[in-house]
């Protein structure tokens, strides 16, 4: 069960990596393998082991944040590449069906840390409110509703460029877009979803110039729209707009309507109600006219990011992990590697109708931790 999955990620370790550091990698594997047995941290895990915390730090430490920044990004790219080549023969509507989209989010963990990096004062969806903490900003590619991590990255406050959440998603994605051609993929032809908080003429077009066609954006209460010679803002839209009901390829009331922005222009505007009293909106920033089902079956993948949220902070606990300084994305690599075997696992046999906290459980009960660290890893540390 295990062996097959270790071998993944340590060939692609020994292929991709010159600096081919065998024990910190190993001792990043045993970080990972130790999530599914509910250790998140290391010192959770040494307590267990009965070893010295400070043996595992000392190895992490051997890593650099280019390094670790490296890592993190191939090992989600190969991931992501072995689901999509076989889907990449089949026709377009194919493809649709399996939702394969680019869904962008960013998420806010609350810190009180002086000694961590990028804790700054952002607003958090959660608490409605600003609150103290890291805010990580997230690619995830969705495909038959599972969410694959693409690239993640902490926003920073202060720094020479890429200080804005927009220059930082445009970096990102020149960075997939280099690194999925190397797999010959090209991630352009796939639809982009993202929030509001995006939201910009600029981005748009930059969009536009990388290749980009299918964009559909949530839309602010406060953006300016004139529909029918008519122009009130969104929020008083979504109140006096008819809804249709639901119909074949939109499962919600919703009504199309074409609209004119003095930021972006005419576009296609979306309105859908998701329950009995409130409606929301997006924006087609396509650089072409999408039907109302097209919009919708695209959007839908969007919930999927929002449940790989979700999953990082509740079942691989990410809050429970405090590594000081360039700490943080060794800390981020070893929750993904955790998150990339659980999905691995499950793609099995014996875990296929289980979701990742079934599979975790069930390996607590019937699986050793010491057995499988003894088996499958050389001694980096005494186990006793």
């Amino acid at each position: 069960m295990w062996q097959q999955e270790f071998l993944w990620f340590f060939t692609i370790f020994h292929q991709e990596f010159r600096k081919n550091n065998g024990v910190a990698f190993e001792t990043l594997m045993v970080l990972a393998v130790a999530h599914l047995f509910g250790f998140y941290n290391p010192k959770q895990l040494a307590d267990f082991l009965e070893v010295p915390h400070q043996q595992f730090y000392t190895v992490l430490k051997d890593w650099s944040v280019y390094q670790v920044k490296k890592m993190l990004l191939r090992f989600m790219v190969k991931q992501a590449a072995e689901k999509l080549k076989p889907v990449m023969s089949k026709s377009a509507a194919t493809r649709s069906r399996a939702g394969t989209t680019l869904s962008i989010d960013n998420s806010v963990m609350d810190r009180f840390g002086n000694l961590l990096r990028c804790t700054w004062n952002w607003y958090s969806g959660r608490y409605h409110k600003v609150i103290r903490g890291q805010d990580l900003l997230g690619i995830v590619f969705t495909i038959e509703h599972i969410a694959l991590p693409l690239h993640l990255l902490f926003c920073p406050k202060q720094g020479r460029y890429h200080t804005t959440k927009a220059d930082l998603l445009i970096f990102m994605l020149i960075q997939l877009k280099t690194a999925f051609l190397r797999e010959g993929i090209d991630i352009t032809q796939f639809p982009l979803t993202m929030d509001s908080a995006y939201v910009s003429q600029e981005l748009r077009e930059k969009l536009h110039q990388l290749g980009f066609s299918d964009i559909i954006i949530a839309g602010k209460g406060n953006y300016v729209f004139t529909i029918d010679t008519q122009k009130w803002d969104a929020s008083t839209w979504k109140k006096v707009l008819m809804l249709e009901e639901p119909t074949w390829g939109i499962d919600v009331p919703s009504c199309r309507i074409q609209g004119y922005s003095p930021t972006f222009g005419t576009l296609i505007l979306f309105f859908f109600r998701k329950s009995t009293t409130r409606s929301y909106y997006l924006m087609n920033f396509s650089q072409r006219s999408l039907r109302g089902a097209e919009i919708w079956h695209i959007w839908k993948q969007h919930q999927v990011i929002e449940c790989f949220w979700k999953i990082m902070k509740s079942i691989f606990q990410f809050r429970s992990m405090h590594l000081q300084g360039d700490g943080l994305y060794t800390a981020l690599l070893i929750k993904v590697f955790a998150y990339l075997l659980a999905l691995r696992l499950q793609a099995k046999g014996v875990f296929s109708k289980l979701t990742l906290t079934e599979i975790m459980r069930k390996l607590r009960r019937e699986a050793d931790l010491r057995d499988c660290l003894v088996t499958h890893f050389h001694t980096t540390f005494s186990i006793t």
